[in-house]
């Protein structure tokens, strides 16, 4: 050895210095310090509460629950929200159980410094990362929150409890759980970009026009339905804009309560169905006043299509003065019954062969088992069914179909049935035609599983400003925005292009 050369016969060089630990090494122990931290600290109450709400999100029984119970606020918001939290939920779970477990398989914690009062019952089986109780509370909150803010602030505390719930109960480094989070979080972006949020989507209703603002809801009158069955709604309208007038009319008065609003109000306002909102736009164009609509009924296509979902929206439109133009769809019979109307408008959708039946029959059972309940056994009804199809002429060619339906603007959901618009005011029909046929349950479903997209022998689409029907038989049933009334002969169906004037939040929706 030489005289200069450093005595190294005293140190260990098999292990590097503690300078020079790889990266990795530094964090797991940093992991398993701050695992002992938690382990070894009593935090009050959390002994009786953790380990319990931990074993409540096995399988996601905690959060499917938790969905039920936004749902059962039975708005569209939150029903959204339910629903993107479950998707988003759903997702992470498969990924963490089919790739996530098994790409790093990394023991569980020891148990030796977790208080026996604190660990679960049942110990988990599978391997430690990531941590799939974070990755589903993380893509479940997140999921909520991206529908709705609200909810998202009411949902993540318990979120936050569960994952911090794993690492206190011992089953889970803290590592574990903060990449799950982030796992989960980022399946919830997933799904946001497989189905954009409403808050994506381009904003329902074109152009912006003027309409008066009023503070406090002051020149507003608006007459609410009974029938409709919203007085919750109604109430938070009033608390919103209490200067605003609110006028409760009885089914069969609600046509004159509208007329008598109408003289006296600034803005005309309407609380209920689209049957009533559609009595409410007729009277609101007769007298050139603009329309504040609050949905209080079963389907409420036109106020969800405006994007007025609440009291809120339409309180903070009605009061900033945001307002749009939209097309009204109308229809001319020449030669109807006697006393039957020879024009109509529809706001949503017109439609002739069985879907008045179907309307009928939903309006048949409504009052007895409630609107969605009676809208399914209709339509079980309807496709049982052994009428012949309705005959007539398109461009002087007899025809025989089982279904016209012509919406107001286009319907962006494949099937027969209303989807949601985009653009209330496109100037187009979006009109769709079963053909008739044998076998008409099987055409009609058949119809509305494809869309209008799929071209068959037994369905059609078009885009059509206008369309005219010819040779229709006496007593011939119509529908339009869930009304029934009877025509014959003649039928033009076209547009009042940006007639009507209507209140909506133009801000991003929440």
């Amino acid at each position: 050895m030489c005289a200069d050369s450093p005595d190294v016969s005293g140190l260990d060089l098999s292990r590097p210095a503690a300078g020079h630990r790889p990266v990795k090494a530094r964090l797991v122990s940093f992991d398993s310090r701050l695992f002992e931290a938690v382990a070894t600290r009593h935090w009050p109450g959390a002994d009786r509460v953790l380990p319990g709400l931990s074993q409540s999100a096995n399988h996601g029984v905690l959060w499917f629950a938790t969905a039920a119970a936004i749902t059962a606020t039975r708005t569209p918001r939150a029903r959204r929200a339910a629903v993107r939290g479950v998707a988003s939920l759903a997702l992470a779970s498969a990924t963490i159980n089919t790739l996530g477990k098994r790409s790093v398989r990394r023991a569980r914690p020891l148990l030796d410094s977790v208080p026996l009062i604190r660990q679960l019952k049942r110990q988990p089986v599978t391997t430690s990362f990531p941590s799939g109780h974070a990755a589903s509370a993380a893509a479940f909150a997140t999921g909520v929150a991206l529908e709705s803010r609200a909810w998202g602030a009411a949902v993540a505390p318990l979120a936050a409890a569960v994952a911090v719930s794993r690492i206190y109960t011992g089953a889970h480094f803290p590592s574990d759980v903060l990449v799950g989070g982030a796992l989960g979080a980022g399946a919830a972006f997933a799904v946001r970009g497989l189905v954009p949020t409403r808050s994506q989507l381009a904003p329902p209703g074109r152009p912006r026009v003027t309409a008066p603002a009023l503070p406090g809801g002051a020149g507003l009158v608006l007459v609410t339905n009974t029938g409709a069955g919203t007085p919750q709604r109604v109430k938070a309208l009033r608390d919103a804009l209490p200067e605003a007038e609110v006028v409760v009319a009885e089914p069969a008065d609600v046509g004159a309560e509208l007329e008598k609003a109408a003289a006296r109000a600034t803005v005309l306002g309407v609380c209920g169905g689209d049957g009533t909102v559609n009595a409410a736009a007729r009277v609101a164009l007769h007298h050139g006043l603009p329309l504040a609509v609050l949905p209080g009924g079963t389907l409420n296509h036109f106020a969800y299509d405006l994007g007025v979902e609440d009291a809120r929206d339409l309180a903070g439109a009605v009061e900033a003065g945001d307002a749009v133009a939209v097309d009204v769809g109308r229809f001319t019979a020449e030669g109807a019954q006697s006393g039957e109307p020879k024009e109509g408008y529809f706001l949503n959708t017109f439609s002739l062969g069985v879907y008045p039946e179907l309307v009928r029959q939903r309006e048949h059972w409504s009052p007895r088992i409630g609107g969605k309940p009676a809208s399914v056994l209709a339509a079980l009804k309807i496709l049982r069914s052994d009428e012949h199809p309705l005959t007539a002429q398109f461009r002087g060619k007899d025809r025989a179909l089982w279904l016209l339906f012509a919406g107001n603007c286009t319907y962006h959901r494949p099937g027969l049935t209303p989807g949601r618009r985009l653009d209330l005011a496109d100037g187009l029909l979006d009109v769709r035609i079963v053909h008739g046929g044998r076998r008409p349950g099987a055409r009609l479903l058949t119809a509305a599983l494809t869309g209008p997209e799929v071209r068959s022998p037994a369905q059609a689409a078009a885009r059509l400003p206008r369309l005219r029907v010819d040779g229709l038989g006496e007593g011939t049933a119509v529908a339009f925005d869930g009304e029934v009334t009877h025509v014959q002969g003649s039928l033009l169906i076209d547009k009042l292009p940006e007639a009507l004037t209507v209140y909506r939040p133009l801000s991003n929706l929440r």
